[in-house]
């Protein structure tokens, strides 16, 4: 596939160039570390949208399928689109065991949409938008939403809950050991595939939007505030589900990083059990 722009607009990190390692052996640690999006998420679309069962789906940067199959009975047909071949991998397992059968899974990077797709009654993009060439994605897709389609961006924080100090049934996952864990094995500043991101992901998510002729946003939170109790082997996976920590990066270190990061949990919980409240989740709506 053909090497991606520099991310740009807003306070986007200028020399951040995408390559297929930057989830590379996150797949599977993806699909179990990370918190499901709540139901409220097609709920609250469903309602919104007045989403009926009718119409397609282009789920753009859908990883192992985590939103993909959760709005999929909500449409006629669904296309996943990703980049990473394991997480296509990862999200026709799913799919398989979910038993849902109306997903296409496409491996495709955004910046080569519309790549002959045809048009779609929603376009998705969750926790993805800021690793595109966002302008150029951004007016790809909007021809691609006929007949009143909608660009619905989730914001969501998946891998971790909010902080806080209120009592939970089990202690926290300690995310600054993780943190600082992490940074001595890789470094301080923010790793990502081969590169690095020392001011972090893009920003300026709405200049973008309204240069390529959108209107919006319209906005609606959701979920947020529900206790989910998690496993040892379930923040592992979480650490090794996030760019800025995906296994490649400890290369022959990976065996030595797991084990500390394991005695650093059963330092916060002896018993390797966790609790957490989850965060709210923001859907963006933008309309061409």
């Amino acid at each position: 596939m053909p090497d991606d722009p520099r991310v740009r607009g807003g306070t986007g990190p200028p020399s951040f160039r995408w390559d297929e390692t930057l989830y590379a052996g996150s797949a599977d640690h993806y699909a179990v570390g990370r918190m499901p999006y709540p139901a409220e998420v097609a709920d609250t679309l469903a309602a919104e949208l007045r989403l009926d069962g009718r119409g397609r789906l282009l789920d753009v940067g859908c990883g192992p399928g985590s939103l993909t199959l959760l709005l999929a009975p909500l449409f006629e047909a669904v296309v996943g689109l990703d980049a990473d071949r394991d997480m296509l991998r990862r999200a026709g397992q799913a799919a398989r065991e979910t038993g849902v059968g109306n997903v296409r899974w496409q491996r495709l990077r955004a910046e080569e949409l519309p790549a002959g797709l045809g048009t779609f009654r929603v376009v998705t993009f969750a926790q993805s938008f800021h690793w595109l060439d966002r302008p150029r994605v951004a007016r790809a897709v909007r021809p691609m939403l006929g007949g009143g389609g909608v660009w619905v961006h989730v914001g969501a924080t998946t891998h971790r809950g909010v902080d806080g100090v209120d009592p939970l049934p089990f202690p926290r996952p300690p995310h600054d050991g993780i943190a600082a864990l992490v940074a001595r094995y890789l470094g301080p500043v923010r790793r990502a595939g081969r590169g690095t991101l020392p001011s972090g992901t893009a920003g300026g998510e709405e200049e973008v939007m309204w240069a390529a002729g959108y209107h919006g946003p319209h906005r609606l939170t959701v979920g947020g505030g529900m206790v989910r109790e998690r496993t040892e082997d379930e923040v592992v996976a979480g650490v090794f589900s996030l760019s800025s920590s995906a296994p490649h990066l400890f290369a022959d270190r990976l065996p030595e990083f797991e084990g500390e990061l394991r005695r650093v949990l059963r330092t916060a919980s002896p018993g390797g059990r966790f609790a957490e409240r989850t965060r709210e989740i923001e859907l963006v709506l933008w309309r061409p």
